[in-house]
């Protein structure tokens, strides 16, 4: 499984979560605070998945412009600076939403918070299963093998 699937899978699964808080943070928002509840769990929700995503996109980005090496100093500075720029954009959103009236702030609380733990949660289950080798390393024959006579 290559990189891209990796990124893939947990786009996939991502989005799969962002759904799920959108319908249960949705319900649960709704029956405490009514429509702003609702409006506050979607909106939390949506911009835990739109993060995940630029995640991704910045590690896409960042394997295509080192071509494939992780070790290079750019790879490491275009991860960092796609967080940076998520950092400062979710400030901007967070203080640009605190006086909303059509949003309850709580229900926004609590669906980030499940929604970047879920993510984490979901990062750690596709790069556990995934079946990467991390090893680079060449094995010596088989008995079988070092039998035969070596070809020339």
């Amino acid at each position: 499984m290559n990189l891209s699937a990796l990124l893939k899978r947990t786009l996939v699964l991502g989005a799969a979560l962002a759904v799920a808080i959108v319908v249960i943070g949705g319900i649960i928002g709704f029956t405490v605070a009514g429509a702003p509840g609702f409006v506050g769990a979607a909106i939390g929700a949506v911009v835990a998945a739109v993060f995940l995503g630029l995640t991704a996109v910045s590690i896409i980005l960042a394997v295509r412009a080192t071509g494939g090496d992780m070790l290079k100093p750019a790879f490491f500075g275009i991860v960092l600076g796609g967080w940076m720029v998520k950092f400062v954009a979710f400030l901007v959103l967070v203080l640009t939403l605190r006086s909303a009236d059509w949003l309850n702030p709580v229900a926004f609380f609590f669906a980030v918070v499940a929604a970047v733990i879920g993510s984490l949660a979901i990062d750690v289950y596709v790069f556990a299963t995934s079946r990467m080798p991390y090893v680079d390393a060449k094995l010596p024959p088989s008995s079988a093998e070092s039998d035969l006579p070596p070809t020339a």
